[in-house]
């Protein structure tokens, strides 16, 4: 067993639009803002208990990691629940249950009185804010996200760490054909180097998350995340502006979802089976002689 190699990542209290937009989003660099949120309503309310309070009685589904199998569509949830019993569990115990893109307008559309759109350049689209829940514990299979946004994600409530990996690292993180997000069996906190050998040449950006931290992530960056506490996050989202990475959107959206969907359901496992098995026999033709 190994550790994948990592850097941390740059850490600023503040950042102005022009600071911002010349040091981070035109390079597309990652950075951590620790104050920028400071001023929103949200940095002193948001808690797991006030989420709770807000919740009602809606249902919402959880996931966990265990691969989806056969014919099943690339996500499904494992169970659901309602969202007050589940945030009860996020504050009392570890669990591998987690929520992702609970879009807050249309669920819980007073979370939106407590925060706002910070003025750095970025042009969010404001129909789209969402949370994302785990519980300690929880790790979040590294992936890049399909809609190419660029992220502003903040945390609440405990901390977590996030491991960022800039779009050319993705050859050698072992990404499945036709899906967004690398081998399930690979553990990323403990890489078996001798199983997956390309993993030697990953270099990733580690940013240790607390309550009221903002990351930016920019378009196309892959990242894996763990829980250390129950908590909780939501990220705005900004959608990419050059032609060339719309163009890899629509086709992520429209092409590559559908049809691994209809690749799952016409040959069940066996398409996931082979697909695995070619990124990794691929992969490591490659690597094993270099390393």
């Amino acid at each position: 067993m190994g550790k994948i190699n990592t850097v941390p990542i740059k850490r600023i209290k503040s950042v102005t639009k022009e600071e911002f937009l010349r040091n981070y989003y035109n390079p597309q660099e990652p950075v951590l803002i620790e104050d920028l949120v400071k001023d929103w309503p949200a940095y002193k309310k948001w808690n797991l208990d006030y989420i709770q309070s807000k919740a009602g009685d809606q249902i919402v589904p959880l996931y966990n990691n265990e691969p989806t199998k056969g014919h099943k569509k690339s996500v499904v949830p494992a169970k659901k629940m309602k969202l007050v019993d589940y945030i009860e569990i996020l504050k009392t115990q570890p669990t591998d249950l987690r929520m992702f893109f609970y879009n807050v307008l249309q669920k819980m559309p007073d979370l939106t009185k407590d925060f706002d759109y910070p003025d750095i350049g970025l042009k969010f689209f404001k129909k789209l804010p969402v949370m994302f829940f785990g519980g300690k514990g929880s790790k979040v299979l590294a992936h890049y996200d399909m809609d190419l946004a660029d992220l502003v994600h903040v945390h609440f409530h405990g901390h977590k760490r996030v491991t960022l990996f800039s779009p050319d690292q993705a050859q050698y993180l072992y990404q499945v054909p036709f899906t967004v997000h690398n081998l399930e069996t690979i553990d990323m906190d403990k890489p078996d180097f001798e199983t997956y050998p390309a993993l030697r040449n990953v270099t990733g950006i580690l940013a240790e998350m607390k309550h009221g931290d903002a990351l930016y992530m920019p378009s196309g960056y892959w990242h894996y995340i763990t829980y250390s506490d129950g908590g909780f996050s939501i990220t705005l989202r900004a959608f990419p502006r050059k032609l060339k990475t719309l163009g890899h959107l629509f086709k992520n959206l429209i092409f590559m979802r559908n049809f691994e969907n209809a690749m799952r359901y016409a040959f069940g496992q066996k398409w996931v089976d082979y697909k695995e098995r070619s990124i990794l026999e691929r992969l490591n033709r490659k690597y094993k002689s270099i390393s």
